[in-house]
Order: structure tokens, then C-alpha cells, then sequence
């Protein structure tokens, strides 16, 4: 029996370790996604606590100088949310862009394996005939032993 040996097993190996890189980059980029996605919850619970504050604050006596620093820290608060929100935006593109790099890697080491199971049937269908080949011209020569026997025992 000849043993299977596939030619593109060299191409196959080098799409898997492509593979294994861009699914380690995905999810790496899903991990930064994530976090950009907490940061921004952050903020905003930031910002609705001061928002709180200075609700609260409104109702006893008005303070100018304290209202003045909460509306600086619920300035640079409002623009931290957009600073996340910006952050979120682009972790999310850069998560897509790197979700279809991975799903083409993964599409190439598919290729590959497809052709390596057509070549597995292919081979294995041709050893088959060699064998059956093989045990038809066994079964030939016996009754052809048969024909001649009988042929030399009849004269």
C-alpha cells in the first residue's frame, strides 16, 4: 500500500500559524473593545453622579464659586464621555477589520483542508483498485492453474 502524502502540507501548516496570529489579534482587539466599552460606562456614571450633585445642590442655598467648579468638572467629565465614546468607535473598527482578516485566514486554512480530503479520497480510492486489481489478477491466475489442470488431466 503506498502512503498518502499530501504536497501542500507546507502551504497548510503556514495558513494555520496565519490563522492562530489573526485569531490571537482578534481577540486581543475584542479585549480592547471591551475595555473601551467599561471606560465609557465609567464616564458616564461619572457623569450622571455629578449631575446628581448639582441637582442636589440647587435645592438649598446657591453657591456661585461651587457651581462654577462643578460645571468645570462636568465640562471636562462630558468631554472624557466623548473622548470613550470616540475610543469605543474606533476599538469597534479595529475589531471588525481584524474579525474579517481572521474569518480570510480562517477561509484559506479551510481551502486547504478541503484539497487535503479530496487528495485523502483520491488516493484512497486508487490504492482500493490497485487492490482490487491485484486480487482480480490472483483470481485469474488460479483459474487459469484450474483450466490448465484440467486440460492436462483430460488428455
Amino acid at each position: 500500500m503506498k502512503k498518502f502524502r499530501f504536497p501542500l502540507r507546507p502551504v497548510a501548516i503556514l495558513r494555520e500559524h496565519h490563522q492562530a496570529r489573526t485569531r490571537e489579534a482578534f481577540a486581543a482587539t475584542v479585549r480592547a473593545f471591551t475595555e473601551a466599552g467599561v471606560q465609557l460606562d465609567r464616564k458616564r456614571d461619572e457623569r450622571r453622579e455629578i449631575e446628581t450633585l448639582m441637582q442636589n445642590g440647587r435645592r438649598t442655598t446657591f453657591r456661585a464659586a461651587d457651581e462654577i467648579s462643578l460645571w468645570d468638572a462636568y465640562r471636562r467629565i462630558c468631554d472624557g464621555e466623548k473622548q470613550a465614546e470616540q475610543a469605543v468607535q474606533t476599538a469597534r473598527t479595529a475589531m471588525e477589520e481584524s474579525r474579517q482578516k481572521y474569518l480570510e485566514a480562517h477561509r484559506a486554512v479551510k481551502v486547504v483542508e478541503n484539497l487535503e480530503q479530496k487528495a485523502r479520497t483520491d488516493h484512497r480510492f486508487g490504492v482500493e483498485r490497485e487492490a482490487q486489481l491485484e486480487s482480480d489478477e490472483l483470481a485469474g491466475l488460479r483459474v487459469g492453474r484450474r483450466l490448465a489442470a484440467a486440460t492436462v488431466s483430460t488428455t
